[in-house]
């Protein structure tokens, strides 16, 4: 073993039973059957801690070599997330007028998206993720690698909305093409790629779903099984 590997205990699991295991793994399969993406939010707070937790629950993602290669920008500031919305909007109407081709725009019809996104407003909290594609040493300025990036980041991502929707808040991902007006109006540094803006909060009292979104494909035809 290298010379700087060093081990703690492991705590373990619960030492549930095979029904046990079971009847947990359909109650948490209920509660995701209820994830829905939403995009009609109410502007009812939510505390700061809910958002912290879950944040911390996606700093939890498996990562490559442990570099976790993240950061989490949660904006509740007004007139930010006023910026964010303007300058994404800018992006859309370009996105909607033609720039995605008219296959991506046909599939995107049952959903029922448009330019307009006033729930980058509406919605208490915003957090936009950030990939680190390396980091920096504080103190040296050195360049710190980073591996398997976009697949941690996305784990962490998938951490962050399940942790959300747990608490019973309602999410939207939104990745306007390009995203570098993130990184300029937030303040990051270029070593850093925004990935997308997870929209956060309840949902309004006349909140729907288009009903396309419920058509998800069967476990046969995600699946494959060698037993």
């Amino acid at each position: 073993m290298p010379a700087n590997y060093k081990v703690v205990p492991f705590l373990g699991l619960p030492n549930y039973s095979p029904a046990e295991m079971e009847t947990r793994s359909d109650d948490f399969l209920q509660l995701m059957l209820g994830r829905r993406t939403i995009r009609d939010f109410s502007s009812k707070p939510v505390e700061r801690e809910i958002i912290e937790n879950a944040v911390r629950t996606a700093g939890l993602a498996p990562s490559g070599a442990n570099r976790q290669p993240w950061h989490f920008v949660i904006i509740s500031n007004p007139e930010l997330k006023r910026k964010i919305r303007d300058a994404a909007e800018v992006e859309e109407k370009e996105f909607y007028a033609g720039k995605a081709g008219q296959q991506w725009l046909k599939d995107l019809e049952p959903l029922g998206t448009d330019p307009d996104k006033p729930f980058l407003e509406i919605a208490p909290y915003l957090i936009v993720v950030f990939q680190q594609n390396y980091d920096v040493d504080q103190e040296t300025g050195d360049k710190i690698k980073h591996y398997y990036i976009q697949e941690s980041v996305g784990l962490a991502c998938g951490f962050l909305i399940t942790a959300l929707h747990n608490a019973g808040l309602g999410t939207l991902t939104h990745t306007p093409s390009p995203m570098g007006f993130l990184r300029d109006i937030l303040g990051r540094p270029k070593h850093e790629k925004p990935v997308m803006i997870i929209v956060t909060g309840h949902p309004a009292e006349d909140a729907s779903v288009p009903e396309e979104a419920l058509n998800k494909k069967d476990l046969d035809v995600t699946t494959s099984w060698f037993e």
